[in-house]
């Protein structure tokens, strides 16, 4: 099973490659491209549930140029312990709608019904061409994992 790191960093290169065949368009014209119905037609690849036309958050303009969220933040070896559990993932901004997914031993943030980072509105207040450059806080430094 991967690790959320090496599912963020293999995400992130698959932005990348998608953005560089984008490099012509305007910032509005890249943000109306991530829309749902168009990367499940012209970028099958870019996720697994495209295939099933299935939808992370249940929203009617879901936007996936920010599919993983800049205000996630995860720690591989968790932040601390809380009530016996570890810590491994939270909300920076505390979103009302984001919630914790318990297990008997860690806590997770459960984004799922959240939706703050794939309004356009919200894209276009923080948009930058490098998607590593906007998620830079996702993953505090020193916390990634060792390639060996």
């Amino acid at each position: 099973m991967k690790t959320y790191s090496q599912w963020f960093q293999e995400h992130g290169e698959k932005h990348k490659v998608i953005m560089e065949k984008l490099t012509h368009l305007s910032p509005d014209e890249v943000i109306r491209y991530f829309r749902f119905d168009n990367m499940v037609e012209k970028e099958p690849d870019f996720c697994e549930l495209y295939k099933d036309n299935k939808k992370c958050h249940d929203m009617k303009e879901l936007n996936c140029y920010l599919c993983a969220c800049p205000n996630f933040r995860f720690k591989e070896s968790g932040f601390n312990v809380r009530e016996g559990r570890v810590l491994y993932s939270t909300c920076s901004i505390a979103s009302k709608e984001g919630g914790q997914f318990l297990t008997d031993d860690a806590i997770h943030q459960d984004c799922s019904g959240c939706g703050v980072p794939h309004h356009e509105s919200y894209i276009k207040r923080h948009f930058t061409r490098d998607w590593f450059e906007m998620m830079s806080d996702v993953v505090p430094y020193g916390d990634e994992e060792d390639d060996d």
